[in-house]
């Protein structure tokens, strides 16, 4: 017989298995960068993408830095040799409307891909404290 994992288990898990590996953080990407690229909400932030390197470099980026972020393989630290979020946006002008829509996006992206409300609780939770630090214009 085997051994169900206990909450504390789960407290122990990274989130990166808790959301399913690369398999999901793919997905989750994916799925994002589709909302950003067709969504009415994701308008903003498509425009901000443009400006910058696009979103198929977009793409690739934020899967190598969310399978680090997320306690996973760290993608972005190997090829970039850190992951100072701040660093990786100090080009992009990020208001709090832009950090909003970011959110409800990548909300929206949890949602489509299938992952639980306890999983998306941590995600959002720090996909909101990391947010808040990129915030660097004022309107």
């Amino acid at each position: 017989m085997m051994n169900q994992p206990d909450a504390s288990d789960m407290h122990n898990q990274s989130v990166y298995s808790l959301v399913g590996g690369e398999d999901a953080v793919y997905r989750l990407v994916n799925s994002f960068y589709d909302i950003i690229e067709t969504h009415p909400d994701g308008r903003k932030l498509h425009v901000l993408h443009l400006r910058g390197n696009g979103i198929p470099h977009s793409r690739v980026e934020q899967f190598n830095f969310l399978s680090g972020f997320l306690g996973g393989p760290k993608l972005y630290v190997e090829k970039h040799g850190h992951s100072n979020v701040r660093q990786m946006h100090e080009h992009v002008e990020i208001d709090n409307e832009a950090k909003d829509i970011w959110l409800k996006c990548m909300a929206m992206a949890i949602d489509a891909i299938g992952i639980g409300a306890e999983t998306k609780d941590k995600l959002m939770n720090s996909f909101t404290s990391i947010a808040n630090l990129l915030v660097n214009r004022v309107d």
